[in-house]
C-alpha cells in the first residue's frame, strides 16, 4: 500500500505495518509471475517491492544476503558446487562468489525481470553476474531441482519470496526430497524461514518437520536482524543430510579473505543461538 509520500507494508498476522518515506516511484510492471515495483526512498535508498511485499533496500540488504550465504558456506568442508534457488536480485549470488573454493554457481530464477530490474536499479548487487563460474538460469526451480543429477550439489540456497504464488512449492516436502536427492552426502540446504516472532508455528516448525520427513537428519535455525521485514527479526533454516552441522571452515571464517558488512566469526557463532521459546518448539 502506498500514498504519494509513504510506502507501507501491512502484516496482518502480526497486526503491524512498516513504512518507508518515498521520493518517487521509479518503476512498476506486472510480469507473468508477479508485480514488481521500484521506489526511491528518503533514508533506505532504492526499494524493490514484489506483490506488495518489501524484497530489499539498498541500505540493509547486505544483512540478509550475507546471512543466507556465509554461515552455510563456512559450515561445509568444501562447497564446490552451489545452487541458488530464486535470488533474482543477485545479492546472494554476489556473496557466494566471494568464496574461491566454490567452482560452480547456478542461479535458477523463474522471473528474469527481477534480474533485469536489479541490473538497472541495484547494479552493485549484480557485479558477480559475469563471473565465469556463474550460470544464470531462468526457469522453474522446482522442476530444475527435480531434474538435477543425484549426488551432484554441495549447497542449495533457497532465496525465495514468501510461500505464496510461484514460491509456495519451495516450502513443501516433495521439493525438499528433490533437494535431498540432488545433494551430495555432506550436502547442505539453507532456506529463508521468515520471522520467529510471528511465523514459528505457522511456517518455521512445519518447515523443519517437512525437511526431516524428506530425509534431512538435522535442521538448525539461523537468526539475524532485518529492519525492513516484519518484526525486524528474520531467520534462515539450515538442513544437513548428516547428524549435525559443523563449523567446518572455522579458521577461514576467523581470517576472512573478503569484505563483509555484517557477517564475521562471532556472528556465525551467535546466529545459531535461539531464545528459549523458539528452542522449545524446535
Amino acid at each position: 500500500m502506498q500514498n504519494n509520500k509513504w510506502f507501507t507494508e501491512e502484516c496482518a498476522e502480526a497486526g503491524t505495518a512498516f513504512s518507508l518515506e518515498i521520493h518517487e516511484k521509479l518503476h512498476e510492471e506486472q510480469t507473468p509471475f508477479q508485480k514488481i515495483e521500484i521506489y526511491a526512498t528518503k533514508s533506505f535508498g532504492k526499494l524493490m517491492v514484489i506483490d506488495g511485499f518489501v524484497m530489499l533496500t539498498e541500505r540493509d540488504n547486505f544483512i540478509y544476503h550475507e546471512m543466507m550465504s556465509h554461515p552455510a558456506l563456512f559450515s561445509h568442508t568444501k562447497p564446490c558446487n552451489a545452487v541458488i534457488v530464486g535470488g533474482g536480485d543477485c545479492g546472494t549470488l554476489l556473496e557466494v562468489a566471494k568464496h574461491d573454493c566454490v567452482k560452480k554457481i547456478t542461479q535458477v530464477e523463474i522471473d528474469h525481470r527481477v534480474t533485469d530490474l536489479s541490473l538497472e536499479y541495484f547494479p552493485k548487487l549484480c557485479t558477480a553476474n559475469r563471473d565465469p563460474r556463474v550460470n544464470l538460469v531462468f526457469d522453474d526451480a522446482i522442476k530444475w531441482v527435480k531434474n538435477a543429477p543425484i549426488d551432484s550439489i554441495d549447497l542449495i540456497i533457497v532465496d525465495s519470496t514468501d510461500p505464496v504464488g510461484p514460491a509456495k512449492g519451495l516450502f513443501s516436502t516433495p521439493f525438499y526430497k528433490d533437494c535431498f536427492r540432488a545433494l551430495k552426502t555432506d550436502g547442505l540446504l539453507v532456506q529463508q524461514s521468515e520471522s520467529p516472532l510471528i511465523h514459528l508455528e505457522s511456517l518455521i516448525k512445519p518447515m523443519h518437520n517437512s525437511m526431516q520427513q524428506a530425509g534431512f537428519r538435522n535442521t538448525q535455525l539461523l537468526n539475524f536482524p532485518q529492519p525492513v521485514y516484519p518484526t525486524g527479526w528474520w531467520s534462515a533454516t539450515l538442513a544437513n543430510k548428516q547428524n549435525s552441522v559443523n563449523f567446518s571452515r572455522e579458521q577461514d571464517s576467523k581470517s576472512l579473505q573478503f569484505e563483509t558488512q555484517y557477517y564475521n566469526h562471532a556472528i556465525h557463532l551467535a546466529c545459531f543461538a535461539s531464545p528459549q521459546f523458539v528452542s522449545k518448539q524446535l
